[in-house]
């Protein structure tokens, strides 16, 4: 039975938004003015999808949330191994579901599923929400028989990235933060508190030290031109983001990236789990290792990984070991790399490549608490140099005039 998507107007005048299911649009109208509701659109989800162009919402371009996805892996997980249905399991996890755009979602995929379509193939009308990843490891769960199985993997595979997601988004909250005040803060001065100030100096007459006329040469440029100032850092930033959907462009950028001593290391590292936890996951799936490559190279934010992943993929398909086609690169760390090795030598390779994503984990979060715990005193200081030089701004023409004074 199809989902419908559909727009009502209540008692009082007010529109709502639902989905329900119905054998026909004609069927789910009725079913709404018998509740009172007077009916302004009543859309399939495929239809809702192709109107996009025309001013409805799409749903296969609107995502799920990390977070979100998790929450549904591991409710679908449960429900399949607690021996329900596929179609009854779908329907629960759409009910179950507090934000419309989810439940409108899942039983879209619920009306996929019941007219006979594979739940891999369901879920690729919403490629947005659900990534390759994810679908080629649904599809591997359907044709080995064991989907309730391969679910409670990719669950745990879903909540691990998504627990590492937001380490790393909490750990860089507190830099941005405190960066962003001490800039404002040195603006406020350069903008408010030295022009008063040195006003007294540009009176005198007298000829001011060279720190002093850079300082109040910063602070007239920054009242009379931060307008020029703001549009030119925009522009700059809108430029570099038009600058990046150049694939030349965005090549050399990545390649920089990695060549940076810190950014790279953490590039690097995040990358290098990311490809290690989702070939995991997809070999224990049964998903074909040349296969597992060349999706694990798209989950890698860098393209010159994500370029070296798909090539290592190729030479795996001309015989070569998993360890030969990623070391080539010089990208993956020497740890993960003697791990890949020892897991092929022993046949144990994707509990070792398990390990190696958990590892380059570990790795991260101890380099970005490391960073973190770094930068407040090092904020402090380069913070109490500005102040200095402002201080030395001032007070020397202050005791050059007591001087000249005395």
């Amino acid at each position: 039975m199809p989902a419908f998507e559909y727009v009502v107007l209540d008692a009082r005048g007010k529109q709502k938004k639902g989905v329900l299911e119905g054998d026909s649009a004609r069927q789910v109208r009725q079913q709404l003015k018998e509740k009172g509701l007077v009916p302004l659109s009543v859309d399939t989800t495929s239809q809702k999808q192709d109107k996009d162009d025309n001013g409805k919402v799409s749903f296969s371009r609107a995502s799920i949330s990390a977070g979100d996805l998790a929450v549904v892996t591991r409710q679908l997980a449960t429900l399949l191994q607690a021996g329900l249905p596929l179609e009854e399991a779908l329907k629960a996890v759409a009910k179950q579901q507090e934000k419309a755009k989810i439940t409108s979602v899942m039983s879209a995929i619920r009306s996929k599923v019941v007219e006979g379509h594979t739940l891999a193939s369901s879920l690729s009308e919403f490629p947005q929400s659900f990534p390759e990843l994810y679908r080629a490891t649904v599809d591997a769960g359907e044709h080995s028989g064991h989907l309730d199985l391969v679910l409670e993997q990719l669950a745990e595979y879903t909540e691990a990235r998504y627990r590492t997601k937001k380490k790393v988004q909490g750990a860089m909250i507190y830099p941005l933060v405190l960066t962003a005040f001490a800039f404002l803060i040195v603006a406020g001065m350069l903008t408010f508190v030295v022009p008063k100030i040195v006003s007294v100096f540009a009176d005198s007459g007298q000829e001011l030290p060279t720190l002093t006329k850079v300082l109040i040469a910063s602070s007239e440029l920054l009242q009379n031109w931060w307008w020029l100032m703001a549009i030119m850092a925009t522009g700059a930033f809108y430029g570099f983001k038009r600058a990046l959907k150049n694939e030349a462009f965005k090549y050399r950028f990545h390649a920089w990236m990695l060549r940076m001593p810190l950014l790279g290391k953490i590039n690097r590292g995040l990358d290098a789990s990311r490809v290690a936890s989702t070939l995991s996951i997809l070999s224990r799936s049964g998903v074909p290792l040349v296969e597992a490559m060349k999706i694990s190279g798209q989950v890698a934010g860098n393209v010159c990984i994500r370029e070296s992943v798909v090539l290592g993929a190729d030479k795996l398909k001309e015989g070569s070991t998993l360890f030969a086609a990623l070391d080539g690169s010089g990208y993956f760390p020497p740890m993960m790399m003697q791990m890949i090795a020892s897991g092929e030598n022993s046949g144990e390779l994707e509990s070792m490549l398990a390990r190696a994503a958990t590892n380059q984990e570990r790795e991260l979060e101890d380099l970005i608490d490391t960073i973190v715990a770094l930068f407040e005193p090092l904020m402090l200081v380069v913070m109490g140099g500005v102040v200095m030089i402002i201080v030395l701004s001032i007070m020397m023409p202050i005791l050059s005039m007591n001087s000249l004074v005395g």
